[in-house]
């Protein structure tokens, strides 16, 4: 296969770059130049896909088999970035987020996406922004694959929330761990994440697919321990219930990164079915190779800098030091 990826530097982008690499295939990579650097092997091509004259220039008098997209900003960027590729590739995979279905209406790929318009620019919120790219890259390949991955971690995460845990963890002593220690978690690890998606467009896979572990190939408990084991800290796993979290203020999700509460507007937030992501080749590793392999990760090459469009991650100390007192 010759593909194209656009981005390639970080997190999933450069997951797709690696695994590529690994498979022999041709790999051309669209970036800015700015943040990052390609692996030895890959064809740069030099340009701000938000400008789409560049963005024309630079595919210009070239084909590919496939394009893989990570792309999390204004739909309008992704819809004239399809629109340039028209005729030029085969196969569109893109990277879209479970967070396009309507808040509390998640069961599966038939749920009702939330509206969107594919011309919105930075006023997009999240949502939106990737409901919106979705329509656009429709709108020139029906036949795009959808990967509309959940909770994303592993190595060069650039959103913090695993290496938040990570770092805490290391740190050692009392360590809230939040709510049912056997709640379910669901999650993809970028590695597998990537995997899928190239092999979906060297197939035929066509649509949305929720791209996810089933619920329940973790738990909080095994993440957090996984956390312990991989770092070697003496820290111990103090369980705050939910009712305990919720009166002490504590923002699900940002200050306690892959967790949220089971009742509630979040009820079932984590339990989808992704049975359709299974049925057609995602394998997912184990926790305990994501975690180890971020912990590793981190030892070695610098972090990349937090992503602008999103919080920075953790618990505060202070929330932390009166949740153990209690």
């Amino acid at each position: 296969m010759d593909v194209l990826v656009l981005g390639g530097t970080r997190f999933v982008g450069r997951a797709l770059v690696a695994d590529a690499l690994a498979r022999g295939w041709q790999v051309t990579a669209l970036h800015r130049g700015v943040t990052g650097r390609l692996p030895e092997g890959v064809e740069p091509l030099t340009a701000d896909r938000a400008d789409p004259a560049a963005f024309a220039a630079a595919v210009e008098g070239r084909t590919w088999d496939a394009v893989v997209d990570t792309w999390a900003g204004a739909p309008r960027t992704a819809t004239a970035n399809a629109e340039a590729l028209r005729g030029r590739v085969v196969r569109y995979g893109y990277v879209s987020s479970q967070s396009v279905y309507a808040w509390g209406e998640h069961v599966d790929e038939s749920s009702p996406p939330v509206d969107a318009d594919p011309g919105l620019g930075d006023e997009a919120d999240y949502a939106e922004a990737k409901r919106g790219a979705e329509l656009g890259i429709l709108a020139s390949f029906d036949d795009a694959v959808l990967a509309r991955a959940g909770l994303i971690l592993g190595p060069h995460e650039d959103i913090g929330r695993l290496p938040w845990w990570l770092d805490r963890i290391a740190a050692g002593g009392e360590v809230v761990a939040p709510g049912r220690p056997d709640r379910p978690l669901q999650y993809v690890d970028a590695r597998d994440l990537a995997a899928y998606l190239l092999d979906a467009v060297s197939g035929d896979l066509a649509g949305p697919v929720d791209v996810a572990s089933r619920s329940g190939h973790a738990t909080t408990r095994t993440l957090l321990e996984a956390c312990v084991a991989a770092t070697g800290s003496d820290a111990v796993l103090r369980w705050v219930d939910e009712e305990q979290l919720a009166a002490a203020g504590v923002e699900p999700w940002v200050q306690l990164p892959g967790w949220v509460p089971e009742s509630g507007e979040f009820e079932g937030f984590l339990e989808s079915d992704t049975s359709r992501a299974a049925a057609t080749g995602l394998h997912c590793r184990p926790v305990s190779d994501t975690v180890a392999d971020t912990w590793a990760w981190m030892q070695g090459a610098p972090r990349p800098p937090q992503r602008p469009d999103r919080p920075v991650h953790g618990l505060p100390q202070e929330v932390e030091q009166r949740l153990l007192d209690r």
